[in-house]
């Protein structure tokens, strides 16, 4: 057998098996689900009234889970929200906006006596809807 035809051979081999490993190490994501995702958000935004201030809390909670949930299946990597946030690039427009939504609903789970609008809360909820479209979950 000709050496060389050994060292292309071997070569070839190295390099096959080096993207074998790159493809099983590479995470694959199904797309997100649409149309699930859509009618969570319209539901949960629906729950949002005028005047029931315990409304304002819920929705805000809800859609912050709702984002973190697409933050999770799309592959952005963090054990806390925030640390998903900070890993997710350039996927948001508005990356202060959901910044600012999140700190709401960090408000809302850590302070006791936390009182949101209903400015806020619709505020809120714009752009956690804004960041489950630039995420492509709705």
């Amino acid at each position: 057998m000709n050496i060389t035809f050994v060292f292309i051979l071997a070569g070839i081999i190295a390099i096959g098996g080096l993207m074998l490993f790159i493809i099983l190490r590479s995470e694959k994501h199904k797309p997100l689900n649409v149309e699930n995702y859509r009618v969570r958000c319209l539901a949960n935004e629906q729950l949002l009234k005028k005047g029931e201030k315990s409304s304002y809390h819920l929705t805000i909670i809800n859609a912050d889970k709702l984002v973190d949930q697409a933050l999770r299946e799309s592959g952005i990597k963090g054990q806390t929200m925030g640390e998903r946030l900070r890993n997710s690039g350039e996927r948001f427009c508005d990356l202060n906006g959901i910044w600012g939504a999140h700190k709401l609903r960090n408000r809302i789970a850590h302070e006791p006596d936390a009182t949101i609008s209903y400015d806020e809360a619709r505020w809120a909820l714009s752009k956690y809807r804004k960041a489950l479209k630039d995420l492509g979950a709705i």
